[in-house]
């Protein structure tokens, strides 16, 4: 796979270069397509209106009935972090506002699928105490069926999501979904929690307007206590980090950096070995939502909603113990999925030349909860669109993939392509530009392959199968330094395409060795003999070559770390990319 390193070229704007900000950040906030300060400014009060968001006076008309008749509500959510700080923030939102009989249902995956199905309101509507009210979070505006369902049986069922819509929406008594049509709310990257976020700010404005607290004899909830599952549900599933979702992040790092968060996120950190005060919103893609979501690829996402939910550190402690060891569990499961995989794709001898530009991969005994990272593994070594098939239904003959896609191709619109060309090939399917799910006949498989493989050359030319490495350029010697790296941490929260700041340029190799494995650690410097040597880090090189590849001078591609040992702060650079000059 070619690896093209591409300069981000962006001129900052009048009101940009005529702040006090460094010339280097007003260049990368450019390249992020920021252009006003006031597009930095990351204070609650910069939040849009909830009243913007199409459905939410009827959401929280339903609202407010469920908790002046003291109704049974039960929240419905999806089995992944989204999900579970999604049904979190409900379930204390409405619990902190005086609702008596609230509870949370999430569908297991390997039992019921995704969503409110028929199925899963049938489970509902058969509880010792059935409810009045179903709340779906991050999930519901597909749930067709399943909402008339629920009808059927005596339930109204509310809706809040953030997925892109079918053509029929669900029957629902409300619903409130950025992405539905005639919303227009500013902002169409909120995830499930931001959505159910803004319901809760609504619902306490109203409540508030009508004396609901002095009449109950109960505090006003300060919502903003549940900022730091906001936080981490909003990075963990990787929505564009737009100006309010920066808002909604920063306020809750902030939260859980001042030692304010949740037991239950202070207990992941804990099992993680990260403190608290010097979290970024990396650690939360990267370290706790892997942690939350072990629950719902392996086992049962409840698991990590109970965690999130714990009233004390001790239940917490527990809890995230057990979501540490599924996460270990996960790993090592992906582990050999992977190699199974690799070692399928070298018996099939294929180079880059006739490898499929749309890669399909299938095994019975594979993990369904597994199968979306190894696409995403895959994805990332041979930069195509790839889907992981594992078996859903031996009986029925089913089988269920997950997708990861590349800049280029929207994933779900693909899948759309497959279906409307083969009627009845696809059983379902849904999911985003970037990643979706879907499931057929286990017979039907290579025909799949054949047609997916077809839309995906029609919707990608050979230059989108190039890796491309953004970055923000080289950086001087005096800006290589821990004053530069500290102010480009604090200058975010940074995510999903609003991206931590990276660069490129040429170094000379001054020592190199193996550190866990796989991992190179090695020491560089600008000049040749220079004595201002830095120290730098790659994960997971290939061992063949190095360390000792033979090498004077490096092009490397990299991010500016504070790495932090024994007490000792000193500069690093995280090398994700490597070319021998």
């Amino acid at each position: 796979m070619n690896t093209v390193i591409h300069q981000r070229q962006s001129d900052p704007s009048a009101e940009l270069q005529q702040s006090e900000l460094p010339p280097l950040l007003q260049r990368i906030y450019a390249s992020r397509g920021i252009a006003q300060l006031a597009e930095l400014e990351l204070q609650l009060a910069k939040l849009p209106s909830p009243d913007l968001l199409k459905g939410m006076a009827q959401a929280v008309d339903r609202l407010e009935l469920a908790l002046r008749q003291q109704q049974k509500v039960l929240i419905v959510g999806d089995f992944d972090a989204d999900g579970a700080t999604s049904t979190s923030v409900a379930t204390l939102a409405l619990q902190s506002m005086g609702l008596q009989q609230v509870d949370f249902l999430v569908p297991n995956r390997f039992e019921y699928g995704y969503g409110l199905t028929p199925e899963i309101v049938e489970v509902a509507a058969n509880a010792p105490d059935k409810p009045d009210l179903l709340v779906t979070v991050d999930n519901g505006i597909s749930s067709v069926q399943g909402v008339a369902r629920a009808q059927e049986l005596g339930m109204e069922v509310l809706v809040t999501d953030h997925h892109l819509p079918g053509e029929e929406l669900p029957d629902a008594v409300a619903i409130v979904n950025p992405n539905q049509p005639g919303c227009e709310f500013p902002s169409k990257n909120l995830a499930g929690v931001g959505v159910i976020f803004y319901v809760m700010l609504a619902l306490r404005a109203r409540l508030r307007s009508q004396g609901w607290f002095a009449e109950l004899a109960i505090a006003e909830p300060n919502l903003a206590s549940l900022l730091d599952l906001v936080a981490l549900g909003t990075i963990a599933d990787v929505v564009t980090l737009d100006h309010p979702n920066r808002i909604l992040v920063q306020q809750g790092l902030a939260r859980i950096r001042a030692g304010h968060s949740r037991p239950g996120i202070q207990a992941l950190l804990n099992v993680a070995g990260r403190p608290a005060n010097k979290i970024s919103s990396v650690d939360l893609g990267f370290v706790l939502g892997p942690r939350l979501n072990a629950a719902g690829r392996l086992d049962d996402m409840s698991l990590g909603i109970d965690c999130l939910l714990a009233p004390h550190e001790g239940l917490a402690a527990e809890l995230a113990t057990q979501l540490d060891d599924l996460n270990r569990d996960r790993k090592s499961i992906e582990q050999s999925m992977q190699k199974q995989a690799m070692a399928t794709l070298s018996q099939l001898a294929l180079d880059e030349a006739n490898m499929p530009w749309g890669l399909t991969l299938y095994q019975a005994d594979w993990h369904q909860g597994v199968i979306g990272i190894l696409a995403s593994r895959i994805k990332d070594k041979y930069h195509r669109p790839v889907i992981i098939f594992a078996d859903e239904d031996s009986d029925a003959g089913t089988i269920k993939g997950s997708a990861r896609s590349i800049q280029g191709l929207h994933i779900r619109d693909a899948l759309d392509s497959v279906a409307a060309r083969n009627p009845g090939l696809l059983n379902k399917f849904g999911g985003h530009a970037m990643a979706a799910g879907m499931s057929l006949a286990k017979n039907r498989f290579a025909e799949f392959q054949i047609a997916f493989d077809e839309v995906v050359r029609e919707q990608l030319s050979n230059d989108d199968l190039q890796a491309k490495i953004n970055s923000d350029g080289a950086l001087a010697a005096n800006e290589l330094s821990m004053p530069m790296a500290e102010m480009l941490q604090s200058a975010g929260p940074w995510g999903q395409n609003f991206p931590e700041p990276s660069f490129d340029g040429e170094f000379y190799l001054v020592n190199q060795r193996i550190v866990g494995d796989r991992h190179l650690k090695f020491t560089v410097s600008l000049e040749e003999g220079s004595q201002q040597l830095i120290d730098a880090i790659a994960f997971n090189v290939d061992t063949d070559k190095w360390p000792n590849y033979r090498a004077e001078r490096l092009h490397l591609s990299y991010k500016l770390d504070v790495n932090e040992f024994r007490g000792r702060r000193s500069l690093q650079l995280l090398v994700n990319h490597i070319d021998v000059l």
